[in-house]
């Protein structure tokens, strides 16, 4: 059951009951087993008062009304207030990230997400001919503008140093309304001929252009419930380079570079680090394989059906 009204065209192999009357709510939960909430929806959820079936909550996302851009340091409203006691009452929580797990529901199992591998992988006929990729609509809070900065501080470095044995270039993939004053910050700092901007790109076109990278720049100034761009990019070879706020080090794990939020210069370092250490990135591209088998889709729901199946058996021992 879902709020969403949206069909599309994708075909899934249960029913889906979008929008439902209250009648349906009961219909559809008198009948259950068990309850799976892909996060908490008290308007969808509260019929389960008085069925008392077991039930289980991921946590997708953040549980609070944040009122910064950034931060969560929001004053938490009513609904989340609620949302809070019920996932104490559940049979069992799952977090996409242990940040999520510490900031909503510390006993919350962690379950990373899982990435579309039928998309997102190595194509072996594409050179990587380019180095440095964003991906993300073009928001503040995305940090698109860090990105550019930064990158101007390696140029400035090699310029100095002349040490590198490729020409580092950013390719900025995405959307959005700061995208204006982030192509003319790239003529501010004179980075035209190393800065691309190619728009929206999805599906196999945007896998197509990711093999052409080598390092993936993920330097989000907001806190990140998880970060799937980040396994989607890693997937296709490119290293990644993300900040440290939210869930964005589990994403990469051990297999890429963290660097504190919004320090351009750390930022820069980070580049510079992993563009000149062969060494370094040989040993973050092997950690990346065993990285990525442990979001592959079938390893990431054998874990939910794991946690599922926990939670219905200590039903049934209650019971």
């Amino acid at each position: 059951m879902t709020w969403t009204r949206e069909t599309g065209e994708t075909i899934y192999p249960f029913p889906i009951i979008r929008n439902p009357s209250w009648k349906e709510l009961f219909e559809h939960h008198r009948w259950a087993d068990l309850v799976f909430e892909n996060n908490p929806c008290l308007r969808l959820a509260w019929p389960n008062i008085f069925f008392m079936h077991p039930y289980v909550v991921a946590l997708n996302t953040w549980v609070s009304r944040i009122d910064d851009t950034v931060g969560l340091h929001g004053k938490i409203g009513i609904q989340d207030r609620v949302k809070f006691l019920w996932l104490k009452a559940a049979s069992k929580v799952i977090a996409v990230s242990d940040a999520v797990r510490q900031h909503s529901f510390k006993p919350a199992v962690i379950i990373g997400n899982p990435y579309n591998s039928t998309v997102f992988k190595r194509l072996p006929d594409i050179t990587k001919t380019k180095t440095f990729v964003f991906l993300g609509r073009l928001v503040p809070n995305k940090g698109a503008d860090h990105a550019i900065k930064a990158f101007k501080k390696l140029l400035v470095k090699e310029a100095q140093q002349n040490l590198l044995t490729i020409k580092p270039t950013l390719t900025i993939i995405g959307e959005g309304p700061q995208k204006s004053k982030l192509e003319e910050l790239t003529k501010e700092l004179n980075l035209q001929e190393h800065v691309i901007f190619t728009g929206s790109v999805s599906g196999q076109k945007l896998s197509n252009l990711l093999n052409q990278h080598r390092y993936m720049l993920v330097p989000s100034l907001w806190e990140e419930p998880f970060g799937n761009v980040v396994l989607e990019g890693m997937a296709c070879g490119c290293l990644p380079i993300a900040s440290d706020g939210g869930g964005l080090p589990d994403a990469v794990g051990k297999a890429g570079i963290i660097f504190v939020r919004g320090d351009n210069n750390a930022l820069a370092e980070a580049m510079w680090n992993i563009i000149a250490d062969h060494d370094l990135e040989l040993k973050l591209r092997n950690a990346a394989q065993e990285h990525l088998k442990n979001h592959q889709a079938d390893v990431v729901a054998k874990k939910y059906l794991e946690v599922v199946e926990k939670a219905a058996a200590k039903s049934s021992k209650l019971n």
